[in-house]
């Protein structure tokens, strides 16, 4: 006996499709797999984070469960972007080790993220001609080597995957890396596709560079759009996000985790999703042996140039909540920046500073891990109502833990996150005194935020007012900096420092105070490891 109406009415469709010499297998279960990540950043080896001693992550352990999981039903291997740049295995050699290991795993498509951009766009366009996989961009104008979309068949099954970054990224990679190009709105642009796609494919899936906020605002918006494989904001969805009828998956970030979605098919349509995020712990895992020969090769050339011990962590050193407090590396990084370029108060973006370090030995490839961007000092004259400005748009983002939060020195100063954005800040002080709005202090930052980066508009606004103001490839000029050395990067200041000094103990001293915490103690939004807003 038939237990519902719907299971007979499915068994005489079949028949019915049999008798007109339709495939018997249209009307089976079909059983996919997507595997995903996102946010690598070329972490190769792993990593432990701090207050652990266990290993994490590791592509050489990612690539042997991706193979294992490929045995157990058709599967698709994708990337959701910010895979080429961040750690030092990376950034030496301009993303190539990760093309070539990505080719090595076979994967089936890769959309481009924000950091992709932060070689240039000639690095870019070589890293893509390197790629045996499609790199997907399909709200980008100006590289014709972004495919907006491609076309995989699976099972006999049609699955259309579209491509999208964050309109955001002009602000989130150095202005001149981006110059001449157009990035239009992912909805606008995955919408276009949708309509273009829905009618001759089975399955639609969006790889999106967006951040998980807007994926779900995505999904809300565009109606076809079967799953969303995300990025950008670093997020753990352990289990999937259903919108309506759209999947949303993302997987954490460095390789610590490989996302698995699991997708049911019956006559063409998706009946059933099950997901799951696997753990990279390397103590339970192998090596997948071509993966892990490339990842030795570019680390003994890395050694060569960056194993040299510098100097001494005496405590760990925090770099993972510099996107929602104030952390004793961002002190001493800013520290070190004021000091360098004599100036009143330093700002650096918390989403410059990529990762900690722990307490013991630090190298010198530790540095280039913290501070991966090709940023140097900057200084210049701003007002207090300027810098005001500064920190109120630092705060605004808190609550998705993006990275314009601001790491600082030589100032302090309260926030009430519960206050409308822009009404955020007070109690500022500078060297102890209160910040006066019409005075003129010289405040020193990197150049990345000096050019309106992370939406710090109202620096390069302020540069402008002067007669010479240009941006060019490589340097800032304007009569309002007073200090401004192209040449040297932030990374070679704060590794010297620690060459000099031998040891460093950075501290905490509640430069950044939340309004309404008991005795400096906050709960903060979320959880740091589960929803971050990438640069």
């Amino acid at each position: 006996m038939f237990r519902t109406k719907k299971a007979l009415i499915a068994l005489i469709a079949c028949i019915l499709l049999f008798v007109l010499s339709a495939p018997q297998a249209y009307c089976q279960f079909k059983e996919l797999r997507i595997l995903h990540l996102n946010d690598f950043h070329g972490f190769a080896a792993g990593k432990k984070l701090i207050g652990s001693d266990e290993m994490r992550g590791g592509i050489s352990y990612v690539a042997w469960l991706a193979d294992n999981l490929r045995k157990e039903k058709p599967t698709l291997l994708l990337a959701a972007g910010d895979m080429i740049q961040g750690n030092a295995f990376a950034n030496l050699f301009q993303g190539k080790p990760v093309i070539e290991i990505m080719n090595k795993m076979a994967f089936d498509a890769m959309c481009v993220g924000n950091h992709e951009f932060d070689y240039g766009q000639d690095v870019l366009r070589k890293r893509i001609a390197e790629a045996a996989f499609p790199v997907l961009g399909a709200n980008v104008k100006g590289i014709p080597e972004l495919k907006p979309y491609i076309i995989k068949e699976l099972e006999g099954l049609k699955i259309a995957i579209i491509g999208v970054v964050t309109e955001d990224t002009p602000i989130a990679t150095h202005p001149r890396n981006v110059e001449g190009l157009i990035f239009l709105s992912p909805i606008a642009a995955v919408e276009e596709y949708v309509k273009e796609l829905r009618d001759s494919v089975n399955i639609i899936i969006v790889l999106s560079h967006l951040g998980y906020n807007t994926d779900m605002v995505l999904a809300s918006r565009v109606k076809g759009v079967d799953i969303i494989v995300g990025g950008h904001s670093h997020t753990q969805t352990l289990k999937h996000m259903l919108i309506g009828d759209t999947v949303i998956v993302q997987a954490w970030e460095h390789g610590m985790m490989l996302g698995v979605l699991d997708v049911t098919v019956r006559s063409g349509k998706i009946v059933g999703v099950n997901s799951r995020l696997e753990e990279i712990k390397p103590s339970h895992m192998k090596k997948q042996g071509d993966v892990a020969q490339i990842v030795e090769r570019y680390t003994r050339q890395m050694d060569a140039l960056m194993g040299e011990t510098i100097g001494e962590a005496l405590v760990d050193l925090d770099g993972e909540n510099v996107r929602i407090r104030e952390t004793n590396l961002g002190n001493l990084i800013t520290d070190i920046m004021r000091q360098k370029s004599s100036s009143q108060i330093a700002l650096i973006n918390g989403g410059g500073i990529r990762t900690g370090i722990r307490k013991g030995a630090i190298t010198l490839n530790d540095i280039y891990s913290v501070l991966p961007f090709d940023n140097y000092i900057i200084a210049m004259k701003l007002t207090g109502r300027e810098i005001k400005e500064a920190l109120e748009h630092g705060v605004a983002g808190i609550e998705q833990k993006e990275g314009r939060f601001l790491q600082v020195s030589g100032l302090s100063f309260t926030y009430d996150p519960k206050m409308p954005q822009g009404l955020r800040v007070t109690d500022v002080s500078v060297g102890g005194v209160k910040m006066d709005i019409n005075a003129t202090y010289t405040v020193c930052t990197n150049d990345f935020l000096a050019a309106g980066g992370d939406g710090y508009k109202m620096f390069r606004e302020a540069m402008k007012e002067s007669k010479d103001f240009s941006i060019t490839a490589n340097t800032i000029k304007s009569d309002k900096l007073t200090y401004n050395d192209s040449g040297l990067p932030l990374r070679d200041v704060v590794a010297d420092y620690i060459k000099e000094k031998k040891s460093v103990a950075p501290t905490t001293e509640e430069r950044i105070k939340e309004a309404g915490c008991n005795e400096g103690v906050c709960k903060q939004p979320g959880n740091p490891s589960t929803l971050r807003y990438d640069r």
